[in-house]
């Protein structure tokens, strides 16, 4: 694993149990991702895409193979270690912002730095830089009620991005937008990506995300084809 690669899965495979049968949704999968690298991973409902993504965020465990991120493998690494090492080197962003409904959109994204055992000084300096980043500096003080969808996800956005990780893994994040801030949350993103060289590998369903992508893997009965590069 080089400096400049991110995330290394090699041999990944999960399967369920389901009715007594065993059911493989990933069948040896190996992907690779550079520094700064923006990935569409595409495939109809039920392909496997949002299993893919936790197991590369270390949510949820292979049956076999291995994930590798910023040079650690998620299996050497005990329930605390990958939290913290999660909480320092990889964002998540979903559909669904998850924003803590009781505390302002300053808290919310100053969480993850205080997980980290960061200052509260420095947190909310580091909150407010990342807030103003995605255009809402002026939205510090405002619970998730008081925000508009595309705020909630900007939000969300900077939550992601606030610990300065190397990687941040999303699943649908304009799925739950109008097409108009769906369109303004891309254009956000390939800001973002361009100017902080963070790595971003995006599961979703739309193809005009996955043109505006470096490269596009379709993940078709378990396994990744169709490389776009």
């Amino acid at each position: 694993m080089t400096i400049d690669t991110v995330l290394v899965a090699s041999g990944l495979s999960r399967y369920y149990q389901q009715g007594g049968t065993e059911l493989m949704v990933l069948q040896g999968l190996d992907l690779r991702i550079e520094r700064g690298e923006k990935l569409a991973i595409i495939g109809v409902s039920g392909s496997g895409k949002t299993t893919l993504l936790n197991l590369l965020g270390g949510l949820d465990d292979p049956d076999a193979g291995s994930v590798r991120v910023c040079d650690r493998d998620w299996s050497a690494l005990g329930a605390t270690q990958r939290a913290a090492w999660r909480n320092q080197h990889v964002g998540f962003v979903y559909q669904f912002h998850h924003l803590l409904g009781e505390f302002s959109a300053l808290e919310n994204v100053s969480l993850p730095l205080l997980i980290g055992e960061c200052s509260v000084a420095d947190a909310r300096r580091r909150a407010i830089a990342v807030l103003e980043r995605v255009g809402l500096g002026h939205r510090l003080d405002h619970q998730p009620s008081e925000l508009s969808g595309g705020e909630r996800q900007r939000v969300a956005i900077a939550r992601a991005l606030v610990t300065e990780p190397s990687l941040v893994l999303m699943d649908e994040p304009t799925g739950n937008l109008d097409p108009h801030t769906a369109e303004s949350m891309l254009d956000l993103l390939i800001e973002l990506n361009q100017a902080l060289d963070i790595s971003f590998v995006v599961v979703t369903h739309d193809p005009a995300i996955a043109a505006r992508m470096d490269r596009t893997v379709h993940l078709v009965d378990g396994v990744l084809e169709n490389l776009v590069v």
